[in-house]
């Protein structure tokens, strides 16, 4: 995920770069704020669906050798992979926002109940009979492994 997130800053710098740019200025409040956001979220789903639409993978998961199939191990359709990155955004981003929410807070106890109530979706593949997380199995999308050569 660590790899993931630089390219993703990579691609939020360049989006806000060019969005500041095509709005005239670099003030970001009121309506240019949540238009930004907006615009980067679909920046986000346009890299990812891109990247699992082309050959299943992001430029992260070619460096680990990962690619994202169907649950029968055939490439995946536009539908799958934009359900996929929801539920991801849901799981994967509910525990990012349930982490700074709670450390912004200061309060310890509330902390680990947020942080536990939204890492249960990728805590998932602990206990998963597949070791799938929880947007996997419900998208009907598997990550595997990708032998060396292949790609």
């Amino acid at each position: 995920m660590l790899y993931e997130a630089v390219l993703l800053f990579a691609v939020a710098f360049l989006g806000t770069w060019l969005f500041q740019f095509a709005a005239g200025s670099t003030e970001l409040a009121g309506w240019r704020r949540f238009a930004l956001q907006g615009y980067l979220g679909a920046l986000f789903a346009a890299y990812f669906l891109w990247c699992w639409l082309r050959g299943g993978q992001t430029l992260a998961m070619k460096a680990w050798r990962i690619r994202l199939v169907s649950a029968s191990g055939g490439g995946i359709a536009p539908g799958r992979a934009l359900l996929r990155f929801a539920l991801a955004l849901l799981t994967v981003g509910g525990f990012a926002l349930a982490v700074l929410a709670a450390v912004r807070e200061g309060n310890a106890l509330l902390s680990l109940a947020l942080t536990g109530l939204a890492g249960t979706g990728l805590a998932w593949a602990l206990v998963d009979r597949d070791r799938q997380f929880l947007h996997d199995r419900l998208a009907g999308t598997r990550l595997v492994l990708v032998e060396p050569g292949s790609d």
